[in-house]
């Protein structure tokens, strides 16, 4: 099981805490890289850019095997301040959704909305997993992390090639 490195600000604060004690009675070994209390005035850079370096150092030394759950307000932001960390690959939930019609690369195809997390582990190997706190429900937001955490990279020669352009 990998690793488990969890950050957020305020409007990610009560998510979080939620988050850390489903994770731990699944089995995984969470680190809370903070915020350590709710204060309005924090700001994200400080505990994300922490959590991104954290699972880029792991992973380099231990082969991928590190994940990041990152939680803000709507989750871009988080985002954006992870993917400048070397080696991190930050995807974005901010809920379920649902594209009827649409097949993978695989010729799969879900109905459940939860594409828009497997896709970028199979496709991208996502290490970070941000989610937008104030636009999913408490079972939203654990279903999307069980599924990024129980995802694996499809290890495609053509997905392979693309991250190595990174």
């Amino acid at each position: 099981m990998p690793n488990i490195f969890i950050a957020s600000d305020h409007a990610g604060f009560a998510l979080k805490s939620t988050l850390i004690e489903y994770l731990r009675v699944l089995g995984y070994k969470v680190e809370d890289m903070g915020a350590h209390v709710h204060d309005p005035e924090d700001d994200y850079p400080d505990f994300i850019t922490s959590c991104a370096h954290k699972v880029a150092e792991e992973n380099l030394h231990s082969a991928d095997s590190a994940r990041g759950i990152i939680i803000g307000g709507s989750g871009q932001g988080e985002a954006m301040c992870a993917n400048r960390v070397l080696d991190i690959r930050a995807a974005v939930f901010y809920g379920p959704m649902r594209v009827t019609g649409m097949l993978d690369i695989e010729g799969s195809r879900s109905e459940d909305g939860y594409d828009v997390v497997r896709l970028p582990r199979r496709h991208n190997n996502a290490n970070i997993l941000s989610i937008g706190a104030r636009f999913v429900s408490v079972e939203e937001a654990s279903k999307a992390t069980r599924i990024f955490l129980e995802t694996s990279f499809s290890n495609s020669p053509r997905h392979v090639r693309r991250l190595a352009k990174f």
